[in-house]
């Protein structure tokens, strides 16, 4: 992959280089070196957010984000499907073995891993990893860019060794 494909999203092997194609000309001026730190060492970061997230933390967190207090893992309707079909289950029967009811809304169950901390039905102990990742629920994706961290810093890094 190219530095023209990742900041332009031009594919040099379809022919749409900035030499034959002055469509996706790059101005490499534009290209900042926060750019580059960010890209080498896997951070992400969100408008609006005064931190950034480390993703190669993850490996060494044993799933801060997926264990602790009790709570809601909340799912709609087409995660739900997804995450049906990555299990080989008919949605139905996902519903019955992994979803809650709460109101209106479905959140994935949890089970308890010790005393007064419980995780996500999907989140592997042994290994310290979700079972699900690549279909995991818009609330885990998003997660540690969420709204109630927005302004709270301190307490985003209680809960992530990955912020920074």
């Amino acid at each position: 992959m190219t530095v023209n494909h990742l900041v332009r999203g031009s594919n040099p092997r379809a022919g749409a280089t900035s030499k034959n194609n002055p469509k996706y000309h790059i101005n490499h001026t534009h290209i900042t070196i926060q750019f580059f730190m960010n890209f080498i060492n896997n951070l992400i970061s969100q408008e609006g957010y005064n931190y950034q997230f480390d993703t190669h933390a993850c490996e060494a967190c044993g799933g801060h984000c997926c264990t602790g207090e009790t709570g809601y893992i909340w799912a709609k309707y087409a995660e739900i499907e997804k995450m049906a079909a990555f299990v080989h289950l008919s949605v139905e029967d996902f519903a019955t073995m992994y979803l809650r009811k709460v109101k209106h809304r479905y959140s994935l169950t949890e089970k308890m891993i010790g005393e007064e901390n419980y995780a996500c039905i999907f989140f592997d102990e042994s290994i310290k990893r979700c079972t699900i990742y690549p279909v995991r629920p818009l609330q885990c994706r998003t997660f540690p860019f969420w709204e109630q961290f927005k302004h709270d810093e301190e307490e985003v890094k209680k809960e992530c060794p990955g912020i920074v």
